[in-house]
């Protein structure tokens, strides 16, 4: 066996063991950010209501504290790695809502919007929908267990 080939199966067997790492990154940064936005706007829900009130959003008193209620739930089930796919979905909204709104000044040219940490939570929170929670989540969990409730037992 060549060294290059010996290189790529230990690499590959690397890969493989360090496969849960990616989506446990994005877990822990897309939670701990949305969580942390979320219980901040429920707790200036005044402010929040004026800003999007400035932004042109309909119906602002109605709009902060569901984005504000969106982030915080949505943000901690995604950081417990439950219901992380369906819990994305309204994320992804409120980050586009954000950049379709708040920072669509900002955004010149497509280098301008990638670089915007709103459409970074986007692709990180896309990964999160097609991908999964990764090994480390209590969606893993849950479906190991339903696995083995579903396994004829033996005698």
């Amino acid at each position: 066996m060549s060294a290059l080939v010996s290189l790529r199966v230990v690499s590959k067997a690397l890969y493989g063991r360090l496969a849960f790492v990616p989506p446990l990154l994005s877990r822990l940064v897309i939670g701990v950010v949305f969580t942390h936005s979320g219980w901040g706007k429920l707790h200036n829900l005044d402010q929040v209501t004026s800003f999007f009130s400035s932004l042109g959003l309909p119906f602002p008193e109605l709009q902060a504290p569901f984005v504000a209620s969106v982030e915080l739930g949505c943000g901690a089930l995604v950081l417990a790695g439950l219901a992380t796919r369906l819990a994305s979905i309204p994320l992804i909204g409120t980050m586009v809502v954000a950049l379709a709104t708040a920072l669509a000044p900002k955004i010149t040219d497509a280098n301008e919007l990638f670089g915007l940490s709103e459409f970074l939570y986007v692709a990180m929170l896309v990964q999160l929908v097609l991908g999964g929670a990764g090994a480390i989540s209590l969606d893993r969990f849950i479906a190991r267990w339903l696995d083995g409730q579903a396994a004829p037992r033996r005698a």
